[in-house]
């Protein structure tokens, strides 16, 4: 019947006093010490003295974990080796019992690919001295106890050193993981209740704007706020549960309808092969921060979104005619990359005042979240001026090569997505931000 995982991990490894009954072996040479059948018996007893203590001193310190690495454990291992030579040298015999003792002793300390070399020395010696001083018949006993015994010893410690390494590292993994989720829920919280409070008060501003003058259109801003109020509970549990992926045609809708209700003139343009799902999830979430952030920071009239795939990358580009930060750190540049090794300032009216630095990274939550984002896929995150007035977004990912060379023409309401050649701008015009 074999042991389950759960039962091996439940095994500890044998105690440092697990390994003295072995002494037991000499119990012979030392009765014959005490009956003076040995000749020299003082001389008998001191070596038997000098190998218990150490015996002991190696197996201890060599099972702490913090002495096995040191000199304690090697030397009292040199010193028994000594010990061990000159007793099975001078009185032979049961003495030889010492070998297959050394060797344990010798498994505990090295376990590593030094010990085989020395197990062999043991072996060999213990099988020369035996079939010199005691006869053929024990030779290959006593070398095949020397041997067996070490192996035996190294291999069961390493195999609970290991079994405590893989339960250290599920645990480590255990805990990475749940901090990834909570950096995932942050992430999609900030993004999801940072895009639809920004929506909801714009179209909130629309209707008190609208009411007086006219209601017809005050009810359908006032509809299209209970409609992103019941989406963004939707995609709340979604992000809760784990399995929100956005749809990049279903941003650019909102983006333009974002855009079009914060009076911002929008352009959108799309070029190139349909992509993977994944990375029109990941522009998605791009999509959806950088027109936040064009609503809420910029005061721009104009804002352009434009998406151009390749067989391998893709780039995303949003820009605005606004006071980004053109107004006030002009030539700042903020990039996040898998190398994370470009210049950057970020300005805390784009990425919010949570980090405004130089570093490398680009600041704010939301912006923050994004760049972590694109970079564990292999992609980057440029926030800065444009060079002129506004503000720049650029994002970069791989795609898969082998995807298909079709062009995607999509519509979204007020704007038309498709080729670089058929940019439209939305239907309303330019209105007053």
């Amino acid at each position: 019947m074999y042991a389950t995982t759960a039962e091996i991990e439940r095994l500890r490894p044998p105690g440092r006093y697990a390994f003295l009954p072995w002494l037991f072996m000499l119990s012979g040479d030392v009765h014959a010490l005490v009956r003076g059948d040995t000749p020299l018996p003082w001389l008998g007893g001191l070596g038997v003295a000098a190998f218990v203590a150490l015996y002991t001193t190696a197996v201890f310190a060599g099972l702490d974990g913090r002495r096995r690495h040191t000199r304690v454990p090697q030397a009292a291992l040199a010193g028994l080796a000594v010990v061990t030579y000159a007793l099975a040298i001078g009185y032979a015999k049961d003495w030889l019992l010492c070998f297959p003792l050394l060797s344990l002793a010798t498994g505990i300390v090295l376990r590593g690919r030094r010990l085989g070399p020395f197990i062999l020395l043991f072996a060999g010696s213990a099988g020369v001295i035996s079939g010199l001083r005691g006869g053929s018949s024990d030779t290959l006993t006593v070398a095949y106890g020397t041997v067996l015994s070490g192996l035996v010893t190294a291999a069961i410690l390493s195999l609970f050193e290991t079994v405590a390494q893989l339960r250290a590292t599920r645990q480590e993994l255990a805990r990475t993981a749940v901090e990834k989720e909570r950096l995932r829920f942050s992430r999609d919280l900030h993004d999801l209740l940072g895009h639809t409070m920004s929506v909801v008060v714009v179209k909130a501003e629309a209707v008190r704007r609208l009411a007086p003058h006219d209601l017809e259109a005050a009810l359908g801003q006032a509809a299209d706020i209970e409609a992103v109020g019941r989406q963004a509970l939707t995609e709340i549990r979604e992000a809760v549960t784990g399995y929100r992926d956005g749809s990049l045609a279903t941003e650019l809708e909102r983006a333009a309808s974002l855009l079009d209700a914060s009076g911002v003139e929008a352009a959108v343009h799309r070029s190139g092969p349909p992509l993977p799902p994944q990375t029109e999830a990941l522009l998605g979430w791009v999509v959806r921060e950088g027109v936040t952030n064009v609503v809420r920071h910029s005061g721009a009239r104009r804002c352009a979104i434009g998406i151009r795939g390749g067989t391998d990358r893709v780039r995303l580009e949003i820009t605005d005619d606004g006071r980004g930060v053109g107004s006030r750190t002009a030539g700042a540049h903020t990039t996040a990359d898998p190398a994370g090794t470009a210049p950057a300032t970020a300005d805390p009216a784009i990425t919010g005042p949570a980090t405004a630095r130089g570093n490398g990274t680009v600041g704010g939550t939301g912006l923050k979240g994004l760049a972590e984002r694109l970079s564990a896929a292999g992609g980057a995150l440029t926030a800065g001026p444009d060079g002129r007035r506004g503000f720049r977004l650029v994002a970069e990912l791989p795609v898969d090569e082998t995807v298909d060379e079709l062009m995607v023409d999509e519509s979204a309401d007020g704007v038309r997505v498709g080729t670089e050649d058929q940019v439209q701008s939305t239907d309303e015009g330019a209105r007053t931000a």
